[in-house]
């Protein structure tokens, strides 16, 4: 065993003046003992430290152990070793790291983490206070990474989430449709819910119709009504499907008279608190152009149907009324009403020569023909059809709807043939059925129709918002 200077001070001496244990090396000189005094201390300390290294090497030593016994002192001091030295590469002083020296990152216990670890989403402890960014880099040791467990922060959020993967969470998925009609509906009802079957194939088909009805067009849309015999079921198809439309939507659907003299629109629906009609709203126009217009103002001029959730635009009513409406009064009115209304249904005249009428027809985007099951009604419509083809409106006549209204007796009635004839020229052929309530003539009480009835236009409106 080595010794330093210091050991042959009279550290054996306390006796010796002038001796301090806490005096700097070299301090103690002139205190020291006789030189023969040291020489016998050096014979006698080299014998006792070969017999103090072989009592350590022969004691037994486990990994429990925490210290080993000093043969120079009677306490005991911890056994860890020093940590290893790294070289330094060159003359560099580490007091400021250079511009091109780029911290390790580093785990809880000071190794480095390996970059492919880190890649693979190893959480990365926080440095220690003590790792100085100046200091040299500690030795790369061949170092596990501790692996993210669920309670430590993020460990169960993947990287980049968003806001959108938040709110999926209020996605629900439908739950399956159960019979509300029929036997299967009523046998659902009369066990108070523990008997769920699926809709038949009739309750299906009317809520896919339904479904068609109360989808987003996109915009405001436009159904005319045509055919220029009288009688031909214009007036009624048109209040039927304005009738539809806003019960399944939910409103801002608008009936309008285009008639170009005295129409019946207003006469065969439910009468409002005020008689005006069209003229009335023409004349006030200008207070509709403006900002100041609202759908409250506008209702002094609209007949609004109640439960039916839909308003009436009634034309002139009166046979001695002024000049024909023009179609610049046609698309005055229009600009104005579609600011208030989603669905404009409008039945039109029997002049196909009409400006109104002509007007009405290109500010079209669905057409819907109309005809009782007579020779004279389908032939009438058959040739307002070649009138449009002529004039350059074929597309429209290819996607419109034909409604043939049925009488109260099928006899005399060739209905196969108007049928071949329609389908062959329009989009699709639908039968409407007779009901008495819609030939009497008198206002329609939409809450007294039949069911055949309404089944029947929920059909049509189903074919004609297709169009749409």
């Amino acid at each position: 065993m080595e010794h330093t200077e210091e050991d042959t001070v009279p550290l054996h001496r306390p006796d010796a003046p002038g001796w301090s244990p806490f005096a700097p090396p070299g301090a103690n000189h002139g205190h020291s003992a006789p030189p023969e005094v040291n020489e016998q201390y050096h014979a006698s300390s080299e014998v006792q430290d070969q017999h103090d290294s072989e009592d350590l090497m022969n004691q037994p030593y486990s990994a429990g152990h925490e210290s080993i016994r000093n043969p120079r002192q009677s306490d005991h001091v911890p056994s860890a070793p020093p940590p290893p030295a790294t070289p330094v590469p060159g003359p560099a002083s580490y007091d400021a790291p250079p511009a091109q020296y780029e911290a390790p990152q580093t785990g809880g216990d000071g190794w480095p983490v390996p970059q492919e670890a880190a890649e693979e989403g190893w959480q990365v402890p926080p440095v220690p206070v003590d790792h100085q960014v100046g200091a040299p880099p500690a030795p790369a040791p061949r170092h596990v990474p501790v692996p993210v467990f669920p309670d430590h922060t993020g460990a169960l959020e993947r990287i980049g989430v968003t806001a959108d993967d938040f709110s999926s969470r209020r996605v629900v998925p439908p739950r399956p449709p159960v019979a509300e009609t029929g036997l299967r509906g009523a046998l659902h009802r009369f066990s108070l819910g523990m008997v769920a079957l699926p809709p038949g194939p009739r309750e299906r088909a009317r809520q896919r119709a339904v479904d068609t009805v109360r989808r987003n067009f996109g915009g405001l849309r436009q159904i005319t009504v045509v055919n220029p015999k009288g009688g031909a079921g214009k007036t009624v198809a048109v209040l039927m499907l304005a009738m539809t439309f806003g019960r399944h939507r939910g409103g801002y659907v608008l009936a309008w008279d285009n008639n170009e003299t005295q129409g019946t629109l207003g006469m065969r629906a439910q009468q409002d608190f005020h008689v005006r009609t069209v003229r009335d709203l023409l004349r006030d126009l200008d207070h509709f152009r403006g900002p100041t217009g609202r759908i409250g103002d506008l209702s002094q001029y609209v007949r609004a149907q109640g439960g039916a959730m839909f308003d009436v635009l009634a034309s002139d009513e009166s046979a001695t009324a002024g000049e024909m409406l023009t179609a610049q009064s046609f698309g005055d009115l229009r600009e104005a009403v579609s600011r208030f209304y989603k669905l404009i249904v409008v039945d039109t005249g029997n002049n196909v020569r009409a400006a109104n009428w002509q007007a009405a027809i290109d500010a079209t985007d669905q057409l819907v023909v109309t005809m009782s099951a007579r020779n004279d009604s389908a032939e009438t419509a058959a040739r307002m059809l070649d009138h449009l083809e002529q004039t350059g409106r074929r597309d429209l006549v290819r996607g419109a709807v034909s409604v043939v209204s049925m009488p109260a007796h099928r006899k005399d009635v060739d209905l196969p043939a108007v049928q071949r004839h329609f389908a062959a020229r329009t989009r699709s052929v639908l039968l409407a059925p007779y009901e008495k309530l819609l030939d009497s003539g008198e206002p329609i009480r939409y809450d007294s129709l039949s069911k055949a009835s309404s089944a029947a236009w929920l059909r049509i409106s189903s074919a004609v918002a297709e169009g749409l």
